[in-house]
């Protein structure tokens, strides 16, 4: 299996997370047969063409909550303002709230 075929295959997962929704790292990598790559899943969303390639990335988070300090397309405040625009709740800490938003595929 080469890069490609894995950051795609992440990207195939990501496409089905709703508006609204957030996904972990580990729930994407698990949801993959790949329990043990969060970190690659981490690496294929930093590569990934983002929404104009269809692949809502900014809806992965850290499974705490908290956002990727090194967002794609701004940083960790991008990722929080893109989110909040679909109505993904935050907690006052930071994280997002996954008792109420995490998706459950």
């Amino acid at each position: 299996m080469t890069d490609g075929d894995f950051f795609q295959r992440a990207y195939n997962i990501v496409r089905q997370v709703p508006k609204g929704r957030v996904a972990t790292y580990g729930q994407v990598a698990r949801m993959m047969g790949e329990p043990r790559k969060a970190r690659y899943v981490g690496f294929a969303m930093h590569s990934s063409p983002g929404m104009k390639g269809g692949v809502p990335c900014h809806r992965i988070v850290f499974a705490d909550g908290s956002l990727a300090p090194g967002f794609a397309f701004g940083g960790a405040d991008e990722q929080q303002r893109m989110l909040e625009a679909e109505g993904v709740g935050f907690l006052p800490n930071g994280k997002v709230d996954l008792r109420q938003y995490l998706w459950e595929a």
